[in-house]
């Protein structure tokens, strides 16, 4: 792993990164694999070019920090809504809520590409007044919204959706579909997503962050959240509503 902090300084480009708190007050680790730091500098430079500040919203994510994701209340009530609304207002099938839920928060280590340290979630700013460039929503936005082709964005919005990724695609790095805001490169879903047929360069590890050493998640496909806790998670929301 490198510091996207420490890459950004040394190469001159205008990078911004939020400051805010990650789940249970951890601080958020900007980090990716060595591998993907000159496309990285790359398309922040791009974006310095364009007139725009690429805002690394997260990137390197420990289970800890996916599995604390996975429990945010607020973020499994939004999914749980919308899967409620899916299913007529009824309760949905447990296996049907991981699924949608799973979507948006990687429950297994193998396809949570953040644990992999090969993708980043990212707001655009403009370089002139500081604000965001229109995406058609916030990061990190639960709604009909999130996915990256929704049609319930303005065109405008839209157009900067397709801008900004074709720049991201420009230098390697893959859109998530369903989340507006996540790239990423050399892992499972970008192997997926690319139909490349070969396996992934990256996995899920744990990070030496003094090092920047990693070793392998020992069980990459065991969920973080068990059925049994989103169940109960479930019950106890739509029981408060």
């Amino acid at each position: 792993m490198a510091s996207l902090v420490d890459a950004a300084a040394d190469a001159g480009v205008e990078v911004a990164f939020s400051e805010l708190p990650h789940v249970e007050g951890l601080p958020r680790l900007y980090f990716l694999r060595a591998g993907l730091i000159p496309q990285f500098v790359a398309a922040a430079r791009e974006m310095n070019e364009r007139g725009w500040v690429l805002l690394v919203e997260d990137a390197y994510r420990t289970a800890r920090m996916q599995r604390g994701l996975g429990l945010r209340e607020d973020i499994f009530a939004a999914v749980l809504r919308m899967v409620q609304w899916e299913c007529g207002g009824e309760a949905p099938a447990v296996e049907l809520l991981m699924r949608r839920s799973g979507a948006l928060v990687a429950n297994l280590p193998k396809v949570g590409t953040h644990m992999s340290g090969s993708a980043m979630d990212i707001s655009v700013l403009s370089r002139d007044t500081g604000e965001l460039v229109d995406r058609g929503g916030f990061y990190p936005e639960m709604s009909e919204r999130t996915p990256m082709p929704s049609p319930f964005v303005s065109p405008e919005a839209q157009q900067n959706r397709q801008d900004i990724t074709a720049l991201m695609a420009r230098h390697g790095f893959v859109a998530y579909p369903w989340e507006f805001w996540h790239y990423n490169d050399g892992d499972a879903y970008a192997a997926l997503l690319n139909r490349t047929g070969q396996p992934a360069r990256y996995g899920a590890v744990h990070v030496d962050l003094n090092t920047g050493e990693v070793a392998p998640i020992a069980d990459p496909l065991a969920p973080l959240v068990t059925p049994e806790v989103v169940r109960e998670m479930m019950m106890r929301v739509l029981g408060e509503q």
